[in-house]
């Protein structure tokens, strides 16, 4: 599968950026499987005509604006309180007021038959760790990509409640999905 080649100006305006949490412990029963979508991202994707292995994507992640949109399972549904609390915690954790963003780089783009996998570095919290991204076209011009965040790997311990019994799994699920019918 060819990648489409031109410029792509990519964020909320094109598609959604998620992040999926899970949960662990002798009280994960309590806790909440979250969905949380970024809500400021932008990203800048670049394929030459002439050597689409040369391609490249960049991306910047405010951090600030993640936003609890689901929790599944738990004892009791999500409020809008504890949405609230959810978001003041991860500020805190990822140190906005010291980090506000994420960045991430590529440094290999390959084909395979399905699609693409995009291998690049994030940085969160000024820690800059290799990921690997895969990316399928899902319809024309519309596309999902989907990756794994690990925690500790940026210094961040995951969060845990009840003296431990509930703990977030260090595996953050990436998801995001763009629609290049809607590039301005």
């Amino acid at each position: 599968m060819a990648l489409p080649h031109g410029q792509f100006r990519l964020g909320p305006h094109t598609g959604r950026l998620l992040l999926r949490t899970g949960r662990q412990g002798v009280a994960s029963k309590v806790g909440h499987d979250l969905t949380i979508e970024v809500t400021d991202w932008l990203a800048q994707v670049n394929v030459p005509s002439d050597t689409p292995e040369d391609a490249t994507v960049t991306a910047r992640v405010e951090m600030g604006s993640l936003r609890v949109r689901e929790g599944t399972g738990g004892v009791k549904p999500l409020s809008d309180k504890d949405r609230q609390e959810i978001e003041t915690n991860a500020r805190k954790i990822l140190e906005v007021d010291h980090h506000p963003a994420a960045a991430f780089e590529s440094s290999q783009i390959s084909v395979d038959g399905a699609g693409w996998t995009v291998k690049g570095s994030l940085t969160i919290r000024g820690v800059a760790v290799p990921v690997e991204l895969t990316v399928r076209e899902e319809a024309p011009q519309s596309y999902r990509g989907t990756g794994v965040i690990v925690q500790t790997a940026y210094g961040i311990k995951p969060y845990s409640a009840f003296l431990g019994a509930l703990k977030l799994r260090d595996e953050v699920e990436m998801e995001f999905e763009v629609d290049l019918a809607k590039v301005e």
